[in-house]
C-alpha cells in the first residue's frame, strides 16, 4: 500500500510539472506579450469591432430597406350564405373563405436630420473606442514596467544579499577561530552574528517579495500562476536604456496625451448630441413602394394547383412627418444637451491645465531620479571603499567590530538605495512616456 501511494504521488508530481510552462522575458518582451495576451486589451479590440459594426448599423438606416410579407386569413363564419349565389355572382367574392396576400415593400429614407448627425458621429464614435484602447495600452505598459522592475529589484537584492551573507559568514568563521585562540573579544563574534542574522532574515523577506512580485507580473501578462517566469534583463542594462535627456528637453504638445484626446472626444460627442436634438425640429421624409398579389378562394387547395387567379397591385408614395408641438419637451432636451456640451468644454480646459502641470512635474521627477541615481552610484563606490578599509583594519586589529558592523550596515543600506534609484529612473521615464503617449 505504501509503495502504491509513493507511485501515485510521484505520478501526480510529474503531471503537475508536465503541465507547467516556463517563460523567460526581457522587459520589452514582457510588454509585447502583455499587449498580445492581456484580456483588457482583447476586450478593447472587441469594443473597436463592435463600434465598427455600429457605424455600419447607423449608415444602413439611410440605405434602401426591403421587406417581404405574406398575409393569410380564413373566414370561419361568413355573414352571408355564399351557396345561395351562383358561382359567377359577384357577391360570392365579397366574403371569400380564404384570402392570401404575398407582398414586397421598399422603403427609402430621403431626409432625416438625425440620420445626417448620426453619420457625422460615426467618426467620433470610432475615435472614442480607439482612444479607450490606447489608454488601456498605456496603462498596461506602465503597469508591466512597474511589476517587472519590482520583480527585478527583489531578484537582484536577493543576489546581493546572498553575496553579503557569504562574505560575512567567512568573516564570522575567521573571527570565531581568532576568538577561540584568545586573540579577540567575544563581542566581535556577537556583532558579526547579529549582522548575519539580520541579513538572513532580510533574505527570507526578499524571497517572499520576489514570489509575490512575479505573481503580479504573471497576472498582467495573462500567465497562469502555476507556470514559471524568469527575467532576462538586469537593472544595470535597463538603466543604460532609460536615461534620455532628450525626453526632458523636447517640447511635447498636450494634445498628444490620451486623456486630452478623450476629453476632446467628449466635447465633440456632446456637440453632436446637441445638434441631434436640434435636428428633431426638422421634418422627416420617406418614400415607399409596395407590390402585392391578392388571391381569393373558397378552397385553400386552389393556391397550389395552378387554378388560382391572382390580382396584382402596386402602390408607391411619400410620407412627410412634421413636428408641431411637444409641450416644450423638445426644448428641454435641447437645453439639457447644450448644458452637457458646456460642461464638456469646461472639462477640456481643466484637463489641459492639469496635464500641463503633470507634464512639468513628470519631467522634473524624471530629472531628479537621474540625478539621484548618479549620486547613489557615487555613494555606493564610497561605501564599498569604506567597508573594505574597515574590514582590513578589523583584521589588523585597528578597527573594532562595532566600526566594521557600522560600515557593513551602511554598505547594505546604500546597495538597496542604489537599486531603488535605478528603479525610480525606469518608472519615472515610463510615467513620462505615458503622459506623452509614447510607446514604452
Amino acid at each position: 500500500m505504501k509503495n502504491r501511494l509513493i507511485i501515485f504521488f510521484s505520478l501526480l508530481s510529474s503531471l503537475t510539472l508536465f503541465s507547467q510552462e516556463n517563460h523567460s522575458f526581457s522587459l520589452q518582451e514582457a510588454i509585447e506579450y502583455a499587449l498580445e495576451n492581456n484580456r483588457n486589451i482583447k476586450n478593447a479590440d472587441l469594443n473597436i469591432l463592435a463600434a465598427q459594426q455600429q457605424v455600419w448599423e447607423t449608415t444602413a438606416r439611410g440605405l434602401p430597406q426591403i421587406s417581404g410579407a405574406v398575409d393569410y386569413s380564413i373566414n370561419i363564419k361568413r355573414p352571408l350564405d355564399i351557396e345561395m349565389f351562383e358561382e359567377d355572382n359577384p357577391f360570392r367574392f365579397l366574403f371569400p373563405k380564404h384570402n392570401l396576400t404575398p407582398s414586397v415593400t421598399l422603403n427609402q429614407l430621403l431626409f432625416d436630420g438625425g440620420y445626417i448627425v448620426g453619420l457625422q458621429a460615426n467618426k467620433v464614435f470610432l475615435e472614442i473606442s480607439e482612444n479607450a484602447k490606447n489608454k488601456t495600452v498605456n496603462e498596461i505598459e506602465t503597469n508591466v514596467v512597474s511589476a517587472y522592475n519590482n520583480a527585478l529589484l527583489t531578484k537582484e537584492s536577493i543576489g546581493i544579499t546572498k553575496n553579503n551573507i557569504k562574505v560575512l559568514a567567512e568573516n564570522l568563521k575567521e573571527t570565531q577561530k581568532i576568538f577561540e585562540n584568545g586573540l579577540t573579544e567575544e563581542e566581535d563574534v556577537e556583532q558579526l552574528q547579529l549582522t548575519l542574522s539580520s541579513l538572513e532574515n532580510n533574505l527570507r523577506s526578499l524571497e517572499t517579495l520576489h514570489d509575490l512580485s512575479k505573481g503580479v507580473l504573471k497576472i498582467l501578462l495573462g500567465i497562469d500562476q502555476l507556470n514559471t517566469i524568469e527575467l532576462k534583463d538586469t537593472l544595470e542594462s535597463l538603466i543604460l536604456e532609460n536615461i534620455s535627456l532628450n525626453l526632458i528637453g523636447d517640447t511635447h504638445e498636450v494634445s498628444n496625451n490620451i486623456d486630452y484626446k478623450i476629453a476632446v472626444n467628449d466635447v465633440e460627442s456632446k456637440r453632436l448630441e446637441y445638434k441631434l436634438e436640434k435636428s428633431e425640429q426638422l421634418p422627416k421624409l420617406n418614400a415607399f413602394l409596395s407590390s402585392s398579389y391578392l388571391g381569393y378562394s373558397d378552397s385553400a387547395s386552389n393556391y397550389f394547383n395552378g387554378e388560382q387567379d391572382w390580382l396584382f397591385t402596386a402602390v408607391g408614395g411619400f410620407k412627410l412627418t412634421v413636428p408641431i408641438f411637444s409641450s416644450f419637451g423638445g426644448k428641454a432636451k435641447r437645453e439639457r444637451a447644450k448644458i452637457q456640451w458646456d460642461i464638456a468644454k469646461n472639462n477640456l480646459v481643466d484637463t489641459e491645465n492639469q496635464l500641463s502641470i503633470e507634464f512639468k512635474n513628470a519631467k522634473n521627477e524624471y530629472q531628479l531620479a537621474i540625478d539621484t541615481y548618479d549620486n547613489k552610484q557615487k555613494n555606493l563606490a564610497l561605501a564599498e571603499k569604506i567597508e573594505k578599509k574597515n574590514n582590513i583594519k578589523y583584521r589588523e586589529g585597528i578597527a573594532s567590530s562595532f566600526d566594521l558592523r557600522q560600515a557593513q550596515t551602511q554598505l547594505y543600506s546604500i546597495q538597496q538605495e542604489y537599486l531603488q534609484a535605478i528603479i525610480d529612473v525606469i518608472n519615472k521615464k515610463a510615467a513620462l512616456q505615458n503622459l506623452l503617449n509614447l510607446k514604452q
